[in-house]
Formats: structure tokens, C-alpha cells, sequence
């Protein structure tokens, strides 16, 4: 059975929050895995860190990490100054993630998000740039045992990967085994030729794995074909975090940054936005089974 899990945000307007409540929100409503976002992180103590370990640990729910880099934490940067600041930042974040039993990150961490268009656009530059600090923050992560997955975005939010086979292609230049591809649905809906046949691409390399509808609602609330993406994840045996991303709530920094210029929700209280993750559990124990 596929551990299936949640990204905290659809929950919350903002990227920094108290991450207790939502450990115990996904053992409650039976979901294998938490993500969480970066961002606090880098602030918390050791006991506030080894306080969210050991609650998930005794819970049973596996925690995993997201980040969306910030410019000042941009790896594939033309300017050194940055690249180095990047790099110091991710080998502490790492070290501490190693520290709360996080094996996994993943988001567009070989470049910055949101990607601010306004500015030129250098992409092999930023590419050939991308790999190599990719390869050294990679290599942290190696030896610390966790997987550095890079999330293919659609060509709104970032430029350098925007496939599966960009994807693909960046990996195997980096070259490391536990830098792998991160594909998400909603991503894939607007990029992807065929979902099949980006999975499949993907194949072993496929290190995370995000869902949701092509609006950005739960599971099972749209029109994805999710049998052909269960599929193809069961032809290449995949066995990694299966993680739903939904976004359905305006306001916030969270909102302006995911761009819900809607409420999604229909004004759906806390308890109506857990029990409509709860169905969507269900459907996705379905589907991937």
C-alpha cells in the first residue's frame, strides 16, 4: 500500500507555523506522511525540532520537506556571493533536517520560486551553474540520507525544469543517486505531453511524488486521470511518498504566492476542509492501491 500523505499548507495562509497541530491532524485523519515547508525551520531550536521528531515518530506519521528557495537562496545564480549564501543555507537546513529524521525534500531547489520574470532570463547559463551546486548541496544531502528531489514546475512558476525529460536530463547530469525527479500533477497537467509517459520517462529517477487536481483541489474532486497516472506509478514500481498539495483558500501569503484569487473552498470551515481530506484519503487508498 502507497504511504500517502499531505502538504500542511491547504490548511493555512501562511509558509511559518506551528507544525504540531498538523502532525496530529494527518494521524487523525489517516494519512501516512506530513510535508512541511522549509521555511520556519532554519529558526527553530533543537527542542522545538526533536519536540516535532518525536511527535511524529510516536504518532506514526513520516515527516517530509518542501521548499520553495527564495531568491538570496537561488543555486543556479550568475553571482557568487549568492551561490555561496545558497549553499550555506541548504547545508544547515539539511543537517537539521537530517536531525528531525527528514528524508526527503523536494520543490525547485536547483533555482528560486517564484521566479520573477521582470529579469532576464539566461537559462543555460543558469542550468550549467544549477548542476554544479546542485551536485555539492546533493552531496551533502547523500551523506546526511536524504533524497534532494527536483520538482519539474510549470513554465509560470519556474524556467529551468519544466518536464519530466528536463528533469531527467538535469539528474543525470548532476549524477548523484539520491538526487532524483520530483513530478506533480498540476505541474504535468499544463506541461506534459502525457502523464503515462512522463511517469514512465521518470522511471527509477521518480524520488516524489505530489497530486492534485488540475485547479489545485483535493483528489478525486476534478477530472485528472488518475487511473492512468496509478497506472504508469505501478509500472515503474514506484514506492515513494505519494503526497496530495492542494491549495483551495484565498488570502495570505500562501495564496498570493499559489495565485488563489478564488475561494475554492466555498467557505468550507476547518472541519469541512478535514473532511474533505479524509474522502480524499479514501479515494486515493483506492486508486493507488
Amino acid at each position: 500500500m502507497p504511504r500517502i500523505g499531505i502538504y500542511y499548507a491547504f490548511w493555512e495562509d501562511r509558509w511559518q507555523t506551528d507544525y504540531s497541530r498538523y502532525i496530529r491532524k494527518a494521524a487523525q485523519l489517516g494519512l501516512d506522511i506530513l510535508e512541511i515547508a522549509c521555511t520556519p525551520v532554519p529558526a527553530m531550536s533543537r527542542t522545538e525540532m526533536a519536540r516535532l521528531r518525536d511527535e511524529a515518530a510516536d504518532l506514526g506519521v513520516m515527516l517530509t520537506a518542501g521548499h520553495g528557495p527564495s531568491a538570496a537562496q537561488n543555486l543556479a545564480s550568475s553571482d557568487p556571493a549568492v551561490q555561496r549564501q545558497a549553499i550555506a543555507y541548504y547545508t544547515d537546513l539539511l543537517e537539521r533536517l537530517a536531525f528531525m529524521n527528514i528524508r526527503s525534500i523536494g520543490g525547485g531547489i536547483y533555482s528560486y520560486w517564484p521566479v520573477d520574470y521582470t529579469r532576464p532570463i539566461d537559462k543555460p547559463g543558469d542550468w550549467a551553474r544549477s548542476v554544479q551546486n546542485v551536485r555539492a548541496v546533493g552531496a551533502i544531502a547523500r551523506d546526511l540520507g536524504i533524497a534532494y528531489c527536483l520538482e519539474s514546475l510549470n513554465r509560470f512558476e519556474g524556467y529551468l525544469i519544466n518536464t519530466a525529460s528536463e528533469a531527467v536530463q538535469f539528474v543525470q547530469e548532476v549524477g548523484l543517486v539520491n538526487v532524483k525527479v520530483m513530478l506533480d500533477t498540476f505541474h504535468m497537467n499544463i506541461e506534459e505531453d502525457s502523464f503515462a509517459g512522463a511517469i514512465q520517462e521518470a522511471g527509477s529517477r521518480l524520488g516524489h511524488f505530489h497530486i492534485g487536481e488540475t485547479n489545485r483541489k483535493p483528489p478525486g474532486q476534478g477530472r485528472m486521470p488518475w487511473a492512468e497516472i496509478a497506472s504508469a506509478l505501478k509500472g515503474i514500481d514506484y514506492q515513494g511518498p505519494i503526497v496530495m498539495e492542494p491549495f483551495v483558500k484565498m488570502g495570505g501569503q500562501v495564496g498570493q504566492d499559489i495565485r488563489v484569487w478564488r475561494d475554492l473552498s466555498q467557505g468550507a470551515s476547518e472541519s469541512e476542509l478535514d473532511a474533505a481530506i479524509f474522502k480524499s484519503v479514501a479515494f486515493c487508498r483506492q486508486i493507488f492501491a
